[in-house]
């Protein structure tokens, strides 16, 4: 009896010890962050963590945060792909700017974080400085689109949009890769409105497209665009102050805290150029004209880096480009 007592008095202490070894690691597994995504497929999860590693730079709570994957599996992947800071490619000097679709994980705001809650990753894209690779913007293209219907699309959780008085959720969707390092991304709306962007990277800028299709049985009208430049991850430029932007319509540039240096976007035609300091941000925001039924209206972005102190010049030099007139 005792013998038998002793026995499972060991057996006991065993399984404890077991399952305080076993439990955090089934929990981890089990609780994926909520707005994460894991990759589709061994290809996609080279591709995210190349991204996220090599040139956004995430930790392995961001990459967690991210993907969903356990920090094991993390670790695992990372050791099969071989992926480090040093064995980051050297990018070819006449390179186009680099952009790279934002893989979520890390918000890529400072401030008003309330007002941008589980931002979604299929609007957002980083283009990288080209004098210093680890800084970066995120643009949200579209962030919002209003119509006469109200609030029609919304790339986070904030105020209220006519899908979520309605309780109807949107699906999740991502960035399409292209040749010569092209995006794109097509939303269909549940009530037909349909709207494409086109990111278009080059050596001297970045081109953006938005486009929007009226698949109603009504003509659109008031069609607000909000698109966001967010400075968070650029070095010397994410200062939570309006004091080192330029408003130019439709041109909004931030200098660097040197003064010697911009990043410049514009969208055409722009209906509000503003900037907000808590993100920190920059906005130049389009207006689509009224669009009837079954017709297309397209609006013309620009985003670029200036590497000088003759802001006026610069601007009138891209004025020059014709850009606005020209579909990337």
């Amino acid at each position: 009896m005792n013998f038998r007592r002793s026995w499972i008095s060991r057996s006991t202490r065993f399984l404890i010890l077991i399952s305080s070894i076993c439990l955090p690691i089934i929990a981890e597994a089990e609780d994926s962050p909520a707005n994460s995504r894991k990759p589709a497929s061994d290809a996609d999860l080279k591709y995210w963590l190349e991204n996220m590693v090599w040139h956004h730079r995430f930790s392995t709570a961001e990459v967690r945060e991210a993907t969903g994957l356990t920090e094991l599996e993390i670790a695992a992947a990372l050791r099969k792909f071989d992926i480090r800071p040093e064995t980051k490619p050297q990018r070819k000097p006449d390179a186009p700017l680099l952009v790279l679709p934002y893989p979520g994980g890390r918000h890529p705001r400072i401030g008003f974080l309330d007002g941008a809650v589980d931002p979604q990753r299929e609007t957002k894209f980083s283009v990288f400085a080209p004098w210093d690779d680890k800084s970066y913007v995120v643009a949200d293209i579209p962030e919002a689109l209003w119509s006469n219907l109200g609030l029609t699309y919304l790339a986070h959780t904030h105020v209220p949009t006519i899908w979520t008085k309605q309780k109807t959720e949107l699906e999740r969707l991502e960035w399409t890769r292209k040749p010569g390092e092209v995006l794109e991304c097509r939303r269909k709306l549940p009530n037909g409105i349909v709207f494409e962007a086109r990111i278009v990277p080059r050596r001297d800028a970045v081109r953006m497209e938005l486009q929007l299709t009226n698949g109603t049985d009504e003509t659109l009208s008031d069609l607000r665009v909000q698109n966001c430049v967010m400075l968070k991850g650029a070095d010397g430029f994410n200062q939570q102050t309006n004091d080192n932007k330029r408003f130019a319509k439709p041109y909004v540039a931030v200098h660097s805290a040197e003064g010697n240096r911009w990043i410049i976007t514009a969208w055409s035609p722009c209906d509000r150029p503003w900037a907000n300091p808590p993100c920190p941000c920059l906005h130049s925001d389009p207006k689509f004209p009224d669009c009837p039924p079954g017709k297309t209206e397209r609006l013309q972005g620009w985003l670029s880096f200036y590497d000088g102190t003759e802001i006026q010049t610069e601007l009138d030099r891209i004025e020059a480009t014709g850009w606005q007139k020209e579909r990337p």
